[in-house]
């Protein structure tokens, strides 16, 4: 069978793993299922034409491989169900049905919606599982396993995805080993097809030249399968970034002069709780967000647990304009950043095509290729924030972004990558920097506390606290905000109410000075 021969001589060991995993998965369901009981749904696309040559491999071999050729060509019959609809390309059309006829597929055309067309059919046959074209990414995938049953309110029959796991790019490693054909659109530019109302060539594979004609590349040149939604119309919805759109804005300036962006940092790991290591980072962290003139609501650790990290996460997301997360990402069992992530938002872990690249280069063959768990990445949500400086890039899940620091100098580096990243594409707004005054006394607490509290009460746009060193030392007070003058009038009231040389500025750069 060419398929299977194809696939058996050729060099690429992930795309060898990718096909037997799927032509597993459609033995077991042939062994479950009579040929009677399923049915393919074929659309035309990248990914059902893709599924139709795994179809045939996988009957082929189920069947004892000889024993079902027929002249030289397999039986195929699997009944086939194609939705027929009139914003269709004409392409599409003219694809599936020359594709039917080269195959001999039966098919079933049903030019009523899917539901409708889907409860007609299976009431008129024995139909108890259909074999879908879905990938991890697309947006009904989410949810779903190489096995599941149709959703609630649909009428039931198995959904089976044998190509689940597979990334755009196994797709056209496939379709192009095989030398099979596909859809001409794909040859125009066009990476994902819907209709013709919603749906153009990507954008990423422009060409320019001296006629001025704009023309593609053919949709396997795409180097970023991220990207293969790109020529797909979007609803675009409010999200985290827009909030910080003001803020990056030179006509925004003034609007945004009192707003105050909050963020969180959660830390994982279990050797932080067991009081075995010491967090270095979330203190530095936290000065690095306010020296952007960022608020620090609240820092958490938590345990190396799903749940745990789900939980915080959870509750952070909805209360904070940016969080942050440290510790726990990785190869290890321990490492369950990502996941707990995913749990949060709703969604789970789908391979990345992208960020296993970076860490193929990174790692080497230390990458099994056919499923790297530290290239599993939050399905929908994930954004990679490139640098040059980074070896790979950090990970952003909407309003969460995940640091892989361990230490100091590599939060440094993170964080300066950043700023550029901020600067150059408003990933994080630079907000104007707090700035503060800190005060020494040797008064006792007794004797502060009511004017402090007073104090606070007349200035409540600044943040007054009050500290010791040591349990004899003295008295620290901070008075910090975003305006000098308000900070001075403060500070001027607080002196106010006791008897000159109370106080004294602490001053890194000066000398202290008694007020």
């Amino acid at each position: 069978m060419e398929i299977d021969k194809a696939i058996r001589e050729s060099d690429d060991k992930r795309l060898k793993t990718k096909y037997n995993n799927a032509i597993y998965v459609i033995q077991r369901a042939l062994a479950l299922y009579s040929t009677e009981e399923v049915a393919f749904s074929f659309n035309g696309g990248k990914d059902s034409t893709v599924l139709l040559h795994l179809l045939r491999a996988g009957y082929f071999l189920h069947k004892g491989g000889d024993s079902c050729l027929n002249g030289g060509l397999i039986n195929f019959p699997i009944r086939t169900i194609y939705f027929e609809s009139s914003s269709a390309f004409p392409e599409i059309n003219s694809f599936t049905y020359d594709t039917a006829s080269s195959y001999g597929l039966q098919l079933d055309i049903i030019s009523t919606d899917f539901k409708s067309g889907l409860e007609n059919l299976l009431k008129a046959n024995p139909i108890r599982a259909i074999f879908l074209g879905v990938r991890i990414g697309d947006p009904t995938a989410v949810g779903q396993e190489q096995f599941s049953p149709s959703s609630p309110g649909w009428p039931p029959f198995m959904r089976v995805n044998p190509i689940l796991d597979w990334s755009y790019r196994d797709v056209w490693s496939f379709l192009l080993t095989c030398k099979v054909q596909y859809c001409s659109l794909y040859d125009q530019g066009y990476t994902s097809i819907g209709s013709i109302h919603d749906t153009v060539p990507n954008a990423l594979l422009s060409i320019c030249d001296s006629s001025r004609k704009e023309k593609f590349k053919p949709a396997y040149l795409l180097s970023d399968g991220r990207s293969e939604r790109a020529g797909r119309a979007k609803k675009f919805s409010s999200s985290i970034t827009g909030q910080f759109s003001v803020a990056n804005s030179a006509d925004g300036e003034d609007s945004h002069e009192n707003s105050m962006l909050v963020a969180s940092a959660i830390t994982v790991g279990d050797e932080i709780l067991f009081g075995m290591v010491e967090d270095q980072l979330g203190p530095s962290l936290c000065k690095k967000l306010h020296s952007i003139g960022w608020t620090v609501s609240q820092t958490a650790v938590v345990r190396n647990d799903v749940d745990s990290v789900a939980e915080e996460v959870e509750k952070r997301i909805a209360t904070n304009d940016m969080v942050f997360m440290y510790g726990g990402v990785g190869p290890l069992h321990s490492d369950v950043t990502l996941a707990g992530v995913a749990k949060a938002f709703g969604v789970r872990l789908a391979p990345d095509e992208e960020f296993e690249e970076y860490l193929r280069h990174l790692i080497g063959e230390h990458c099994t290729g056919d499923r790297n768990e530290m290239a599993l990445l939050p399905e929908g949500i994930t954004e990679l924030l490139h640098h040059e400086k980074l070896p790979v890039p950090m990970i952003k899940c909407r309003n969460v972004i995940i640091l892989a620091a361990t230490n100091i100098a590599e939060l440094d580096n993170e964080w300066e990558c950043l700023i550029e990243l901020s600067r150059s594409c408003g990933l994080l707004s630079i907000m104007e920097p707090f700035v503060s005054k800190c005060l020494t006394t040797n008064l006792s607490d007794v004797e502060i506390a009511q004017p402090l509290s007073k104090l606070c009460l007349e200035f409540p746009d600044l943040n007054i606290g009050v500290y010791r060193k040591s349990r004899n030392g003295c008295l620290v007070i901070v008075i910090e905000g975003k305006k000098q003058a308000r900070i001075g009038s403060a500070t001027e009231a607080l002196c106010k109410k006791f008897s000159p040389g109370a106080f004294s500025e602490t001053n890194p750069v000066r000398d202290s000075a008694h007020l």
